[in-house]
């Protein structure tokens, strides 16, 4: 690796990073938190990794390290939670992990003697939330699809009788469908609370994991299994709490579950404070007042996350309410903590007008994801040693970012189309499993 020494191997670093599901715009504060968190060495292989998963067997060839070293590094990585590897298919698949959701959050879900947990805080600040440079890029273009959408509380939504309910949108349903639960520290809220902001009663240990993603923590000890009751008993823990459930924006096989505050949560901060409601995907759920059953108290407005609902000073006050309430349909989430709090049950979710698509599968996520940012090419040609693939890469890219092409497969009459050939491109390439997970 003689050609990359010093900063430059991290530039080429960025740039890798940069290239996946979730940008990761260059600057010296992104410098600083990679030359912080990797050595050199661990650097030049995630530069020469594959997109996406790849065998053991398949970075031996695309690395060039010998299976010893790379097995020590790959150690090294994976204990980081730089990268991925994941049990599928009866062997081990490894992936770098992106920024979000990967380094930032298991870097500030490390504990222990070795963990730097206030400088990293610091880091992560200075590059996430210092200026909107990283929303920009990922939210700033008007962008559908995020990594993470807003998971209703079950007892806010309205009856059954007029409102259709379906198992991904319900907690209940996804902890019934899984098979092994995980609990570790919430990245936003400890990195807030080395920061010396946090503000808020909420516990650290509140982020949960659910298969095989609760599999990968556990084993590298970023988080603690639990028993399935123990998973219910911590999500009615956050409904008492009154935290928002911030869901792994698929229908299938979910992987995780955030429990947020409002002064915590970057995701959250990134809409209320940055202004940047595409952040989060909403629910299929919007906050609706009943006015007959309302009493005007402001408690809904007082715990909303995004500040989606305010009190409107009534001219004629009437039957003793001097105020109602405005909820803002065009930010609103549809998480229902609103609803928790209110003391009339006037406040409940209702359904939106417009049903929000949300992918079906990780892969799914992941191919429309990188066709919004601008790098689908590295998902289809993803490997970066390979000369025929770079020339691909650049061509396909090229055209993949034309703007009329990139609205038009995302648009509904070519998005399942667009979905299908990712999908069986897959198969001829044999890896047609990971299109189901």
């Amino acid at each position: 690796m003689g050609h990359l020494v010093g900063k430059d191997i991290f530039r080429e670093l960025g740039r890798k990073i940069d290239g996946m599901e979730m940008r990761a715009p260059w600057n010296e504060r992104l410098h600083a938190i990679l030359k912080e968190l990797y050595t050199s060495e661990e650097a030049d292989v995630v530069i020469k990794m594959p997109y996406g998963l790849s065998t053991f067997e398949q970075l031996e060839q695309a690395t060039g390290y010998e299976k010893g070293k790379l097995l020590r590094l790959l150690e090294g990585l994976t204990e980081k939670g730089l990268v991925v590897d994941l049990w599928l298919q009866g062997s081990y698949h490894y992936t770098p992990a992106p920024l979000v959701v990967g380094i930032f959050e298991f870097t500030m879900m490390r504990m222990g003697p070795n963990a730097s947990s206030k400088e990293w805080a610091r880091l992560f600040h200075d590059y996430l939330s210092g200026d909107d440079s990283f929303l920009a890029a990922n939210f700033g273009h008007g962008e559908q699809i995020s990594f993470v959408r807003a998971l209703p509380h079950d007892e806010t939504v309205r009856s059954p009788d007029y409102v259709e309910i379906l198992d991904y949108e319900k907690a209940s349903s996804l902890i019934a469908q899984s098979d092994r639960f995980a609990i570790g520290i919430c990245s936003c809220r400890h990195e807030k609370l080395h920061l010396g902001v946090k503000n808020c009663d909420a516990p650290l240990e509140s982020c949960t994991q659910f298969g095989y993603a609760a599999d990968f923590m556990i084993r590298h000890n970023l988080a603690r299994e639990v028993s399935r009751s123990e998973m219910e008993d911590h999500f009615a823990r956050s409904r008492e709490l009154g935290l928002v459930m911030a869901a792994d924006n698929v229908q299938k096989n979910m992987k995780f579950v955030c429990h947020c505050c409002k002064c915590c949560c970057n995701v959250l901060r990134g809409i209320s404070e940055h202004g940047y409601p595409n952040s989060l995907v909403t629910s299929n759920y919007l906050a609706e007042i009943d006015g007959t059953n309302c009493i005007g108290c402001g408690k809904c407005a007082k715990v909303c996350p995004i500040e989606a609902i305010s009190m409107v000073e009534l001219e004629a006050p009437e039957a003793g309410k001097k105020r109602r309430v405005l909820v803002d349909t065009s930010i609103c989430i549809g998480c229902g903590v609103c609803a928790l709090t209110c003391p009339t049950k006037a406040c409940r979710l209702g359904k939106r007008g417009q049903r929000v698509i949300h992918p079906e599968t990780t892969f799914e996520r992941i191919m429309l994801q990188s066709l919004e940012k601008g790098t689908l090419q590295n998902q289809i040609f993803a490997n970066p040693q390979s000369f025929n693939e770079k020339f691909a890469r650049a061509f396909v890219g090229a055209f993949l970012k034309l703007p009329a092409v990139k609205k038009a497969l995302l648009g509904e009459s070519l998005r399942s189309r667009f979905l299908q050939a990712m999908k069986a491109g897959a198969k001829r390439q044999g890896k047609e499993w990971m299109t189901q997970i």
